[in-house]
């Protein structure tokens, strides 16, 4: 369990995928995450990846999201990748980036990470805005990186933060 100011990260089990399902569900969320059909399987295909760490974001004992991360196994070219989902009736109220800083902060100090990129849709401007808050520096567009709901390519904007730039 990783504590930060406002938020509590536990790791995600079945119990949590009914409502990590809902969140992703919302039209806010489902419209920047991959992957249609049943969301719940979607759900319990990322707690079941072996390469994947997926904690529940707890706010005043309520789930309101999940933060997942994963490692470039590469020793030449190490770092964790973290992707995150919040439920839209806490957005704008600093809990996101909180989870970051919270998972970023372990993961520097328990896996000696010293580097974490985070790629939200070029488009998704808000969550540019709010990785940004914490820390993240834009590296580049990837082009036509991933497929939309709409079935076309979309870019992606590929942001990194260090270790040693991260805020206390």
């Amino acid at each position: 369990m990783l504590r930060g100011r406002a938020v509590t990260l536990r790791p995600a089990t079945d119990a949590d995928v009914p409502v990590l399902a809902a969140i992703r569900a919302t039209p806010e969320v489902r419209h920047w995450w991959r992957g249609g059909g049943d969301l719940a399987e979607a759900v319990r295909a990322d707690l079941a990846d072996d390469d994947l760490t997926v904690y529940a974001i707890e706010h005043d004992g309520r789930v309101v999201g999940a933060i997942q991360w994963y490692a470039e196994p590469d020793p030449d070219y190490r770092h964790a990748a973290i992707d995150i989902f919040l439920d839209p009736a806490v957005r704008g109220t600093g809990l996101g980036g909180d989870a970051i800083r919270t998972l970023a902060r372990h993961l520097v100090d328990q896996h000696g990470h010293h580097r974490f990129t985070i790629d939200p849709a070029a488009a998704n401007t808000a969550a540019i805005r709010a990785y940004a808050k914490v820390g993240f520096r834009p590296v580049g567009i990837m082009r036509r990186y991933e497929r939309g709901a709409d079935g076309r390519w979309h870019d992606a904007l590929l942001m990194d933060l260090l270790a040693d730039e991260l805020p206390d």
